[in-house]
This record gives C-alpha cells, sequence and structure tokens, in this order.
C-alpha cells in the first residue's frame, strides 16, 4: 500500500508573497501572508521503495484522483494558519525559547546558573534580549548522560519554577523534563509548556497524569536513551520516519492535545540525519503543528565546522535558525537569546529590503 507524504518548497516572501497568493499563483505557509509557496514535493513510500517528485501548485489537478484527495488534505493543513494556544506566543512570528540548564553537566553550560541569584539574573537577560519562552531542565539529556532520581531533578529547579511566575508574569515557562513528577510540580507553580525529549515515552505514567491538564505539550523525537542514542543510529528513511512517529501519537494516544512536534536534532542522528531533517524541515507543516527546533551549540556544527569550531558555536547557529526561518519554523529553541534575536531581525530587515527592491525592479 502506497503512503504519501507533502513538502511545501520553493518558498516567496514579503510583497512578492503576498502578489503571489492574490494572483492564486501561490498558497500561504501555515496562513501567514507574507511567506508563500508554489510548488510541493510529494512522497510515495511502500515496503520496499521510497520516490518523490516536484508538482506545481496548479498542476495538481492533473493527479490521479486517489493522490489529489490526500494532497489537497495536506494542503490545507499546511496552508492553515496556526492557533495560538501557548501563553503570550504568537505562532504567527518567529518566536524564541531560551534555555536554562541547572544542572552539573550538561555539554556547554552545565553548572552555570545553579545558584538562584545567577539563575534569575540570566532569565531577566534573556527576556529583554527576546526570549518568549524559558525553558527549565535539571537533567542532561546530552549523548552518554544517565538519568537521575525524580527528587534530585526537582531539587535543582525548585528554586526557579516555584518563583518564576511571581518574577515573569507575561512570560511562558516551560518544563524541561521526562518525568511526570516534575511536569506535575511545574503545572502547579504555573508552567504553561511541558518539553519532554522523550516524546513521553520514558515515563509511562506521564500521559495519564497529565490527562486532566490542558497544558500544551512539545512532541519530541529521539531515537533511543540519552546514554545510548548516539551509538549507530539508523532510519529506512529518517525524514519519512520522524513524520510517521509524529502521525501517529497525534492520531493516538496525543490526540486533541494542543502539540508542538520537534524533530529532535541531535538525538539519535547522524550529521547525515541531521542536515536531512533541517533542509526538508518543511514536511512537517503537513501534519498541521507549531515546529519547535533546536539546534543551538548542537555537535553537527562542529562536524561541519572542523577546525573552525568555537565554543558557542554562534555561527553555525545563526545559519541554521536562519534556514530553518526561511522554512517556517515557528519556535527556535537556544542559548544565546541576545544574538540569535539580532540575527534573526538583521535578516528579516535585509531580506524586507530585497523584497522592496525586487518588486520595483520587476514593475520599473
Amino acid at each position: 500500500m502506497l503512503k504519501y507524504y507533502t513538502r511545501a518548497c520553493n518558498f516567496y516572501y514579503g510583497n512578492q508573497a503576498k502578489q503571489l497568493i492574490k494572483k492564486k499563483k501561490a498558497l500561504p505557509l501555515c496562513g501567514n501572508l507574507n511567506t508563500a509557496f508554489d510548488t510541493l514535493e510529494i512522497f510515495t513510500r511502500n515496503k520496499k521503495n521510497i520516490s518523490s517528485k516536484f508538482v506545481k501548485i496548479k498542476e495538481i489537478n492533473n493527479l490521479s484522483r486517489h493522490t489529489q484527495k490526500k494532497i489537497k488534505k495536506d494542503l490545507k493543513k499546511i496552508c492553515l494558519k496556526r492557533k495560538n494556544f501557548l501563553f503570550n506566543v504568537d505562532f504567527s512570528l518567529p518566536s524564541i525559547m531560551g534555555i536554562l540548564n541547572l544542572t552539573p553537566d550538561s555539554f556547554s553550560d552545565g553548572g552555570k546558573f545553579n545558584k538562584s541569584s545567577k539563575s534569575f539574573r540570566h532569565i531577566s537577560k534573556m527576556i529583554n534580549s527576546g526570549a518568549d519562552i524559558i525553558d527549565v531542565g535539571g537533567e542532561s539529556t546530552r549523548p552518554g548522560s544517565k538519568t537521575i532520581n525524580p527528587k534530585i531533578e526537582w531539587k535543582r529547579v525548585q528554586h526557579v519554577i516555584s518563583n518564576f511566575k511571581k518574577k515573569y508574569k507575561k512570560t511562558c515557562l516551560s518544563i524541561d523534563t521526562r518525568k511526570s513528577y516534575l511536569m506535575l510540580k511545574a503545572i502547579e507553580n504555573g508552567a504553561n509548556l511541558i518539553n519532554d525529549v522523550s516524546g513521553f515515552n520514558y515515563d509511562k505514567n506521564a500521559l495519564k497524569n497529565l490527562k486532566k491538564f490542558k497544558t500544551p505539550k512539545v512532541l519530541h523525537h529521539m531515537q533511543g536513551t540519552p546514554s545510548t542514542m548516539q551509538q549507530n543510529p539508523k532510519y529506512k528513511d529518517v525524514l519519512l520516519d520522524i513524520y510517521d512517529f509524529f502521525e501517529k501519537n497525534i492520531q493516538g494516544r496525543l490526540k486533541n492535545n494542543n502539540l508542538i512536534i520537534d524533530p529532535g536534532i541531535g538525538f539519535g542522528k547522524t550529521l547525515k540525519h541531521n542536515l536531512t531533517l533541517i533542509s526538508k524541515i518543511s514536511l512537517f507543516h503537513s501534519l498541521g503543528y507549531p515546529i519547535l527546533v533546536g539546534t543551538s551549540r548542537k555537535r553537527f556544527i562542529s562536524q561541519i565546522s572542523k577546525k573552525y569550531d568555537s565554543k558557542d558555536r554562534t555561527g553555525g547557529t545563526i545559519a541554521s535558525i536562519i534556514f530553518l526561518l526561511l522554512q517556517g519554523v515557528q519556535i527556535f529553541r537556544v542559548h544565546n537569546v541576545t544574538e540569535m534575536k539580532q540575527g534573526i531581525l538583521v535578516f528579516k530587515r535585509i531580506l524586507s529590503s530585497w523584497w522592496e527592491t525586487n518588486i520595483l525592479e520587476q514593475t520599473g
């Protein structure tokens, strides 16, 4: 049995996008009139083979009736404006999730912000620099890391979680944990988002315990566990396998939940896997949910830059974020909020100037 997948591609931006949408030559991405597309990459998959072809929007009616039905269903989700279900976050704009690691062993900033005074200084800095969400974690999930007792994990984050909403009433609070013990504690203290890198697979009681709450969740993909995930990860097709993982969960155990999907860059993926996911990230828009991606300081940047690697990997992080921004990704999880916000603002301004010049040249 053939399965079809639909990826929006060949994007236009700004006034050019608006004009093409108005002339019905392109369609809006996620309801955003500033980003349009006029081409689809259609993947077909059976048990043995995977193939793909590019089809212009205007050529969809030339496809078989069965294919048209599936593609038009996907198109509806791709074009649909995302509902703003997350506290004080607008999915029509790029949003920044600032990372606060309260761990002694995280790969880049372990132990740096463990003291309460340092934690809140850093949170204030991130918010003032443009962070829309603060993601607080007390357990390292870097490759090779081991799990810790939930009570130890809670002890690490308690001083921040229990006081966050007293200090930052208008900022979205996310708890980064795999354990329902912490999820529930965080919700009691006003957490707005549950970010579980295991995709709610580690704690088998998590979804049951969260059932009575309507707190939005990040559906994150990870192959294996942090201690094993980088030991020769394999996929039949990384892009379509992860799409199938999302689709199965969205239609099954996480049905009717407010979800944000995260393909899990660096979580059980090789360099090739990561680059495939980043380059074709727009496939996931056909699921109909906002997309979150975390490339900040990830190892793939070092694997590409080699001798030009740097401690914070700021250049590689900004480069990946700009590419993802052009594909319509809504949320970026980062360490260096100031630099990322600056990069996004400057790029958008340059792109806006280019739109205006390009339109004037075309109409002049």
